[in-house]
């Protein structure tokens, strides 16, 4: 297959997203259409890797720059869920890092997108995404 990862491949695809850390705790944003709290995430562009998509979909939705470990990308967490038009999302969420910057969100993306700390996240998280940020969070 061409684009095994492109949305229109098939009713099951994969989808790219980043829980990403920093001593401020993890970048969350309200989705425009489904007004959960979530980490930055989304489809993945013809010929992108998925780790690439995950940084993008930061740079996109949060409005900042992160990056993956030193160490290479690192997959956290898969989580299979319902999405938009009867498809099911296997999300491949990935580890990223961000420096002490400030969530500025372009025009049509999320107007709700900040740190919050490890509790608050914790309590606002749908039970999917729990398990990653219970991996991401520091010991």
């Amino acid at each position: 297959m061409e684009c095994p990862f492109d949305e229109h491949a098939d009713p099951v695809h994969v989808t790219a997203s980043a829980i990403v850390v920093s001593p401020r705790g993890t970048v969350l944003h309200r989705h425009k259409r489904l007004g959960l709290w979530l980490q930055p995430g989304g489809h993945i562009n013809r010929g992108e890797a998925p780790w690439d998509a995950a940084a993008r979909e930061v740079t996109e939705e949060a409005g900042i720059t992160a990056s993956h470990p030193g160490s290479g990308p690192q997959l956290l967490h898969v989580d299979v869920h319902p999405g938009p038009k009867g498809h099911t999302h296997l999300d491949l969420r990935y580890l990223l890092h961000a420096g002490n910057v400030d969530c500025a969100p372009p025009a049509g993306e999320s107007p709700d997108c900040r740190w919050f700390s490890w509790d608050e996240a914790l309590a606002l998280a749908d039970p999917g995404l729990i398990g990653a940020l219970r991996l991401a969070k520091p010991h």
